[in-house]
């Protein structure tokens, strides 16, 4: 069972409106297709023991999983859950959100991006360059954007700002993987991991997160498998933005972490441009 005590789940009961037996706009169809990228089958008669409610499925997923489990599923929701607020021009409550996100944190533990030393290794000794912008696809407006933020993330790199080159990495990741999404809006809307409203149409491509990003780019070919994984670790670091994450997580962002989430970004563009043999 997770570790999540009775005040900490009241965070998450608030934020997706679990009282009415609902969880945020989720329908049962698309509450199974979330659950299933998890590998779990939140329909079964495993999570129905205090009831057959989505919410009561909720409950009953987060008192009987393990940690890492349990804060890989609750993290996507708390995007959601700011998207809808921020599309549909209502308050987000900032602080509940934050402390939420800080209880995935520790559940989550630190992030880490390879599995292994071995990997890592391997990873980092690789060239890659990063690609000619031209050939990356994103809309000529973006070009600038993109250049001066990877100009910005090689003088943070260098002057020991390990947290701003992280952010800014994570950014030009997420508008580049939109820029794809947006060439080829019927590749990726028609992919299986693409999310998708309660309707079972999948979502407007501004409203994706960069985890829905990376996993629907994976899937239709645009980034390599290996790539998913780091871009996974990338987005993990990323949410440090969020200062209440990093408290809870305890982890500090060295010269190290720097240095493999710019290689990430690299090799996530290098592919991006084709240039990945």
């Amino acid at each position: 069972m997770s570790s999540l005590t009775d005040l900490e789940k009241r965070y998450f009961e608030k934020l997706f409106g679990m009282s009415t037996g609902y969880v945020l706009d989720f329908s049962n169809a698309t509450f199974g297709e979330f659950f299933r990228r998890h590998n779990v089958d939140i329909h079964g008669h495993t999570y129905q023991t205090l009831g057959t409610s989505k919410a009561n499925k909720l409950r009953t997923f987060w008192g009987s999983e393990p940690d890492r489990l349990v804060g890989a599923v609750l993290s996507e929701p708390l995007d959601s859950y700011e998207a809808d607020c921020e599309l549909n021009d209502l308050d987000i409550d900032k602080r509940v959100l934050d402390k939420a996100r800080g209880f995935v944190g520790r559940l989550t533990g630190p992030p880490v991006v390879p599995n292994s030393a071995r990997k890592e290794s391997e990873f980092l000794s690789r060239e890659f360059t990063v690609p000619r912008i031209d050939r990356l696809p994103i809309e000529t407006q973006v070009v600038l954007i993109v250049e001066a933020r990877l100009k910005e993330a090689r003088v943070a790199l260098g002057v020991g700002a390990h947290l701003s080159v992280i952010f800014l990495c994570g950014s030009v990741l997420e508008a580049v993987l939109l820029g794809a999404a947006h060439r080829d809006p019927k590749t990726f809307n028609q992919a299986k991991s693409a999310p998708r409203k309660a309707n079972g149409s999948p979502k407007r491509l501004p409203e994706w997160s960069l985890a829905q990003l990376i996993d629907v780019a994976c899937e239709v070919g645009v980034l390599q498998p290996d790539i998913k994984k780091f871009s996974h670790g990338l987005r993990d670091f990323r949410n440090y933005i969020h200062p209440y994450q990093q408290l809870i997580s305890g982890f500090t962002p060295d010269e190290h972490t720097a240095k493999v989430c710019f290689q990430v970004l690299k090799a996530a563009l290098a592919s991006l441009a084709g240039e990945r043999q």
